[in-house]
């Protein structure tokens, strides 16, 4: 599941119901004091990292001590367990809102002595009528004794399985009268919210302000974080065991009271033989130490707080196709203690790792170093008003002009370069290709150094950012570079003609087309195969590289589905595909070596385009 939206109300400086729209990838911008940090405790109680609010967190404007959390999350998983072993869906289940999305409310009474959760709701469309708008709150006996009651047939209805229950009981009303209202998890409702807390996605929050030490914030958080997945992955099995477990200590308990009760009955009847365990994520910690076995606690704050960049760059590496766990990390203020060479590779690794379906990255920061290298659309602008914090967006062009005056970005007069690309995985390419060019002593430059002294700025086509903003680049007066994919082979035209027609009529540009199909075609074929020995790829210029990729990695997984129905798949296929171009350039193209590009690539192109931009960095 995917956190869509977050709405907090009486909560800090948050007295009446705030909307945040989130996506994969959020970077919360705004003035110290204005709420940013309100949002991110807000989904840490939410996730019950924290049990409740406290006593202080009730908006100091507010008439009552109720705090209202709500979390959207979309992308729901069908079907899904929520009774026992028995699946269903959440659509059949009337458990969710008019766009088809769970949206879950939790009310928190801040007024006593040691706050505590009110209430769960679910904010649904489900029915109103009476007799029928009740029966997620009702146990399998009543279930049964509602449907005698209202002259259900059940004859061909397991009537274990309290979910054919209520599907039995409500195709029997004539109308259920369904409509938008909040269903309050109670009952047999709140087995079916613990069922649906196993399928939210895991949140970890760093705050700014904690100690960087091996076994605080930002070096044992992140581990935890793995932990969490790791349990969460295993989370069936783990189940079968804590049942196990329980049921033979609670036999062995029950025995003890009756051995007890031959001897002293009045001492037997005080006891209640109850087992309680512990979370699997309890039982497990993680310590790192560094050179000579110094704890990385001993360590200066800018390396410690490095343990948290190369958490991210590593989970962006990973390989997780298959995994179904949902992470959400909220950081604040992430260029704490780091140079600005590690915060861009900090941005890069945030931007790898959103890539992955299952993660979302929200974080907050006051650098116009960290800010300008996102999205638009990714920024939030989080303001004071009179009546509260405001949130805006940076896809409306008045909010980017007011984050520019408020971090201080300014046009960058270093830019030597602007290269226009596809896409992230295109960029990534060229890094790589470059870095290994120039390291043998070729006439190329390294794209990466040159980023990092900001002499090059890679446009993704499609998106924009700050840097783009403030540079209008035309104003800038600098060289634009553009690269397209041609993606159709000869006679057809390329993909983008149109478009590369028109820039060579401006001034200051000049455009290239691939003569392969894409960048992934000029990987050598034996490079891949070094990874992968199944894959089938020849080398010719308009094979489906990332497709051949993806097959091949599927057929190694030794997966029950076959290909074929995978391809029938829009949604996984698409998946796939994606970890398979991340893959190619980021790890494979990394193993390319200049003699095997200049073999794919007999025409130079890589070179002369890498020489061009060189030219004019140097100019």
């Amino acid at each position: 599941m995917r956190l869509k939206q977050l709405k907090i109300e009486n909560f800090r400086c948050y007295k009446n119901e705030v909307v945040v729209d989130l996506d994969d990838l959020v970077v919360l911008v705004g003035r110290n004091d204005a709420g940013k940090s309100s949002l991110f405790d807000a989904l840490d109680v939410f996730f019950e990292n924290k049990s409740a609010p406290d006593g202080d967190d009730v908006s100091v404007h507010s008439e009552n001590n109720l705090v209202s959390i709500t979390c959207v999350f979309e992308n729901v998983p069908s079907p899904i367990i929520i009774d026992t072993q028995y699946s269903t869906d959440l659509g059949s289940e009337y458990l969710l809102n008019n766009e088809g999305d769970l949206e879950i409310t939790k009310v928190y009474d801040c007024g006593l002595a040691r706050p505590k959760i009110k209430a769960v709701y679910a904010q649904a469309v489900h029915p109103s009528e009476p007799q029928y708008n009740d029966l997620i709150s009702l146990n399998n006996s009543n279930l049964k004794q509602r449907a005698r009651t209202l002259g259900v047939e059940l004859t061909e209805v397991n009537q274990s399985v309290n979910a054919e229950l209520r599907r039995a009981i409500w195709s029997h009303a004539d109308d259920l009268k369904p409509g938008y209202q909040a269903i309050e998890l109670k009952g047999d409702g709140d087995k079916i919210w613990n069922q649906l807390k196993k399928s939210l996605p895991v949140f970890a929050l760093f705050k700014s302000d904690r100690p960087s030490t091996d076994q605080d914030a930002e070096a044992q958080d992140p581990m935890k974080g793995a932990v969490k997945e790791a349990i969460r992955a295993q989370r069936i099995r783990l189940d079968e065991i804590t049942q196990q477990v329980t049921s033979e200590v609670q036999e062995i308990a029950n025995r003890t009271v009756e051995k007890i009760k031959e001897m002293n009955p009045a001492l037997a009847n005080q006891l209640t033989p109850r087992v309680a365990h512990k979370n699997w994520d309890t039982l497990f910690s993680v310590n790192l130490t560094g050179d000579e076995d110094i704890p990385i606690n001993k360590r200066g704050s800018g390396t410690r707080r490095l343990v948290l960049l190369n958490f991210f760059r590593a989970k962006a590496e990973r390989e997780a196709e298959s995994s179904d766990i949902g992470l959400i990390y909220a950081i604040e203020e992430p260029e704490t203690s780091q140079h600005p060479h590690n915060q861009i590779l900090l941005v890069r690794a945030f931007q790898e790792l959103v890539e992955r379906e299952e993660c979302q990255i929200f974080v907050s920061t006051h650098t116009p170093v960290l800010a300008r290298r996102f999205n638009n659309e990714s920024l939030r602008l989080v303001t004071s008003t009179g009546e509260g914090p405001l949130i805006r967006y940076g896809s409306d062009e008045d909010t980017i002009s007011a984050i520019v005056k408020s971090l201080g970005v300014l046009p960058d007069h270093n830019i030597k370069v602007f290269w226009g690309v596809e896409g992230k995985n295109d960029i990534q390419f060229l890094r790589t290709i470059s870095s290994m060019l120039h390291n043998a002593n070729e006439n190329v430059p390294d794209l990466s150094q040159e980023e990092d002294m900001g002499h090059l700025v890679f446009i993704p086509l499609g998106g924009s950012n700050i840097d783009l903003w403030v540079s209008r680049l035309e104003e800038f007066n600098r060289p634009e570079f553009y690269l397209m994919d041609r993606d159709f082979p000869p006679p057809q035209p390329p993909k983008y003609h149109q478009f590369a027609t028109q820039i060579e009529g401006r001034v200051n540009c000049m455009q290239w087309t691939t003569k392969r199909k894409e960048l992934e075609n000029y990987i050598h074929p034996n490079v891949i195969r070094n990874k992968i020995p199944n894959y089938n790829g020849n080398g010719e210029p308009f094979e489906d590289v990332p497709m051949l990729f993806a097959q091949a990695v599927h057929e190694l997984s030794e997966s029950e589905q076959s290909w074929s129905e995978v391809m029938a798949d829009a949604q996984k296929l698409g998946k796939k595909l994606s970890a398979a171009k991340r893959r190619l350039n980021n790890e494979i193209v990394a193993d390319m070596t200049p003699s095997l590009l200049h073999q794919i690539d007999s025409e130079n192109e890589i070179n002369t385009w890498l020489q061009e931009i060189g030219s004019a960095i140097n100019s």
